[in-house]
């Protein structure tokens, strides 16, 4: 199959977790990534991939996209398992006051280039969860653990717009 076939036979939406499970809170997009796929019946028109710390294979998964959502830790000077919704956009005004993302650079980076290509999503979200824990250890902290319900809650919401 050429990569156009390949291409046609996308979902229009695509929710995407980011991150590292041998780093703890690090790894908190792949793992609500992975509850939301054992939840795949619910939203057939939505394709779900974990793809870690997956760097300029997001550019491929986004392109040619209606919508997509991301899912990464964020280092957000809030209080731990804060989870908050922004664009690209937003990210790049706060940029040279934080890090917004611990893999920011590299998803600006993937986003813009896309544009650059003619292939970027006409949606883009982010969503950030602040850490209270980046260490060796594929265990979430406690604090984001029992946040997960409100985390797919929150995912499910963007999904229903």
């Amino acid at each position: 199959m050429n990569s156009v076939a390949k291409e046609n036979l996308k979902k229009d939406v695509v929710v995407v977790g980011l991150g590292n499970i041998l780093m703890a809170d690090e790894g908190i997009g792949c793992v609500i990534a992975g509850l939301l796929l054992a939840r795949q019946e619910e939203y057939p028109s939505v394709e779900f991939i974990d793809i870690g710390t997956g760097g300029m294979s997001l550019l491929h998964i986004i392109s040619g996209r209606g919508k997509v959502i991301i899912i990464d830790c964020a280092a957000m000077g809030t209080e731990p398992g804060t989870i908050k919704r922004f664009t690209p956009e937003q990210a790049k005004n706060v940029k040279q006051l934080s890090h917004y993302s611990l893999h920011e650079a590299d998803v600006l980076k993937v986003i813009e280039m896309s544009r650059q290509l003619g292939r970027c999503p006409e949606t883009i979200v982010i969503f950030g969860i602040e850490p209270q824990q980046i260490q060796q250890g594929r265990k979430l902290s406690e604090t984001l653990s029992a946040k997960l319900t409100e985390y797919i809650n929150t995912i499910e919401k963007e999904l229903d717009e």
